[in-house]
Order: C-alpha cells, then sequence, then structure tokens
C-alpha cells in the first residue's frame, strides 16, 4: 500500500424528506443568498421544486434561479451561471438534480472567484485556488459528483469534454433522499449503473500498485450495483434498494477506493468523453460501449488482475469469459454495447479517436494512449 492523504470534507444527509432542510442547511452555513441551479424542469413535475423554494423561503435564504442543465454538461451554461451569481452577489450555488447539474454547479463555483475564462482549469492552463461553497440535492445517483470535487463540462463551441478536480470544489452539505429517484426511467438506471461500476474498475485494472482491501471494495460495489439495479428494474418503488444503490454509488468515486494504490488512471472514460462529446451520447451509456472494448484490449496487461475479477463478479476462471458475462449484463439491463447499438457508424472511428487524443494530451496519458490504439479500441466496440 503506497502513502496517501485522504479527506473528504462534504457532510451527507441522507434519508426521506431531508430535502425540506437544505434552507436551514444554508442558514447553518452562514450562506444568506444562493444560485440556485438545476436542469429541464423534472423537479417542477416532481414537486421537488416547490418542497426547496418554501424551505429557501422559511430560512429567509434569497436565491436567483438558473435552469436548463442538460445531460451532457454545457461550458455555455456554467458561464452564463457565472455572469449570474456575479450580478447577483451569491455566496453559494446550490444544484438540484443529477451529476451534471452537480458539475456545471461546481465549475460555476470556481469560475465565480476567478477573473480569467473558466475554461483554462479545464486545459490545465490555471489552477483553481478558490471557489464559492456548493450545496447539493440528489435526483439521480451515479457520478458521485455529491461527495467529490470533479467536474465535467462540454465545450461546445471546440468539441471537448473536459474536466477538473479540486477539494474546494467538494460539496459542503449534499442531501440524499432516494425516494427523489424513483422518477429515473429504466434507461437512465442503467445508464447509472455502468458509470458506477466504471469508476470502480478504472483504478482497479489500471493501477500498479492495488492493495487487496481496495480491490474487495471494488468488487462489493460492484455486486451491489448489479443486485440492486436487477430489482430496480423490476420494481423501481424499492426503497431499500434505491438506497444502496445510492449510498454504493457514492463511495465508488468519493476517494475511498484508490486510497492507497498507485498508477491508475482513467481510460475509458478518456475514450467515451468524445462519444458523448461527437454524438451525444448518454455518458454511461457510451460507457457501456467503451468498457468490454477497452477490456479485450487492456487484458493482458494485468492477466492476475483480470482473473480476479472474473473470479469474484462472475465465479469463473476464464477472463474473456469474465469480459462477456459483463458485456452481457450490460446488454441485458438496456444499455448499448456496440457503436452500431448507439447509432455510431464504423467510418466515425477516425474522428473519436482524434478527439480522445486531444484529451489524452490534457490529461497525460497520450503516450500509452496514441490515436491509433484508441482506433484499435473502438474497432472492438
Amino acid at each position: 500500500m503506497n502513502d496517501f492523504t485522504y479527506i473528504n470534507p462534504t457532510k451527507i444527509e441522507f434519508g426521506k424528506d431531508k430535502e425540506n432542510n437544505i434552507g436551514e442547511y444554508l442558514a447553518t452555513s452562514g450562506i444568506k443568498k444562493v444560485l440556485f441551479l438545476y436542469g429541464t424542469g423534472s423537479i417542477k413535475k416532481s414537486g421537488l421544486y416547490e418542497r426547496v423554494i418554501n424551505s429557501l423561503n422559511k430560512n429567509n435564504i434569497e436565491f436567483v434561479e438558473l435552469a436548463g442543465v442538460v445531460s451532457n454538461p454545457l461550458l455555455g451554461k456554467v458561464k452564463e451561471g457565472i455572469l449570474l451569481s456575479r450580478k447577483h452577489g451569491v455566496e453559494a450555488i446550490l444544484g438540484v438534480g443529477g451529476g451534471s447539474v452537480v458539475d456545471s454547479a461546481k465549475a460555476i463555483a470556481a469560475g465565480v472567484a476567478y477573473d480569467g475564462d473558466v475554461w483554462d482549469f479545464f486545459i490545465n492552463k490555471a489552477q483553481i485556488a478558490k471557489a464559492l461553497p456548493v450545496f447539493t440535492i440528489m435526483t439521480l445517483s451515479a457520478a458521485a459528483s455529491e461527495m467529490n470535487g470533479n467536474s465535467v463540462v462540454m465545450n461546445e463551441n471546440t468539441q471537448q469534454k473536459y474536466s477538473i478536480a479540486s477539494v474546494l470544489l467538494n460539496p459542503v452539505i449534499s442531501v440524499i433522499n432516494p425516494e427523489l429517484m424513483k422518477t429515473v426511467g429504466s434507461d437512465y438506471l442503467a445508464y447509472s449503473a455502468v458509470d458506477i461500476i466504471a469508476h470502480s474498475i478504472e483504478v482497479y485494472f489500471t493501477a500498479t500498485t492495488h492493495p487487496a482491501f481496495n480491490s474487495r471494495i471494488v468488487e462489493s460495489i460492484i455486486k451491489t450495483v448489479m443486485e440492486t439495479t436487477e430489482v430496480l428494474l423490476k420494481n423501481p418503488d424499492d426503497y431499500d434498494a434505491r438506497a444502496e444503490f445510492a449510498w454504493v454509488a457514492i463511495q465508488a468515486l468519493n476517494g475511498l477506493t484508490p486510497a492507497g494504490t498507485a498508477g491508475g488512471s482513467f481510460p475509458n472514460h478518456l475514450i467515451e468523453h468524445s462519444l458523448s462529446a461527437l454524438y451525444n451520447v448518454a455518458h454511461g451509456a457510451g460507457l457501456s460501449i467503451v468498457i468490454p472494448a477497452w477490456m479485450k484490449w487492456y487484458k493482458d496487461k494485468n492477466s492476475a488482475q483480470f482473473q480476479r475479477f472474473s473470479r469474484e463478479i462472475f465465479n469463473s476462471s476464464n477472463v474473456d469469459e469474465g469480459i462477456e458475462k459483463l458485456e452481457a449484463w450490460f446488454a441485458k439491463i438496456g444499455s448499448p454495447v456496440s457503436l452500431e447499438d448507439a447509432n455510431i457508424p464504423r467510418s466515425a472511428i477516425s474522428a473519436l479517436a482524434s478527439n480522445a487524443y486531444e484529451t489524452a494530451k490534457v490529461w497525460g496519458m497520450s503516450e500509452m494512449y496514441t490515436q491509433e490504439t484508441i482506433e484499435e479500441i473502438l474497432q472492438k466496440a
């Protein structure tokens, strides 16, 4: 096990009706005015919007609204939020929605406190030195944005989907009420499950040092995700399954699983971001296409860990069978497993690889993931 520093300053408020306390949580934190950020309107249909407004008013929290965050969050909306936040002098960002809303909230929080272009952070031109505090109410579990400092945003002008990370962007308080997630459709439940598994296996397979304890945590996460997903596909109202799904999603990317590891990377996310950027594929859907293809390409580079995965997850001693069973499970829950499934033509592979290679350069992974290598992986999809 390698040396490490682990810190997670986010407070989780988990349970039924806790969204009704958001005004109290903000007031207790000394916040008097927020940017209230949300998506395309589902929180109004569910009644969550009204409950949030009532709680803010009850606790004398002023707010400015910004709606319209989409599934692959856009830089333009982030910049709109930055300008709005500065104009009204907000003290914090309140994101109510899924990972895209929270990612946007974090980028806005960083951008408000920076004199330059917020995109500078995403291309490593500047480092985040300060940010407004972020608070969240989650309506979908997948990205673990509610308990990490990561943010992924799409630059619609350059078709680049890049990320930032800073502990300064960790939410101060995240509210997780599994009941708010009952309206998530079967398609996005499946995509969420894939995303959680992707967060779990990236370092699991690529790390040069990966303690057995960390492997056991990852395997537990994957098994729990698979079990609860199948329960929820049959019965979306199962609160206990929904609660376990929501809690395990956080553990996959809150800094716990990579602590003490070394040499890990996120190649599946690297490649998938180009599918999202060029074809607006839902992130989890893109990952279920990329992961089996990448595993087939990478398996011999860490055969012992692939054997372990097949044995522990699918009770098989055969690496190829383990990969095939994971791919079959993705298909079983309704997530695409090929470019064709997502209506992406084979002729697009070169452009996808070129786009992904630019990301590889920004992420410091271009030596291993050349454009030719990425094309080779995508050919397997």
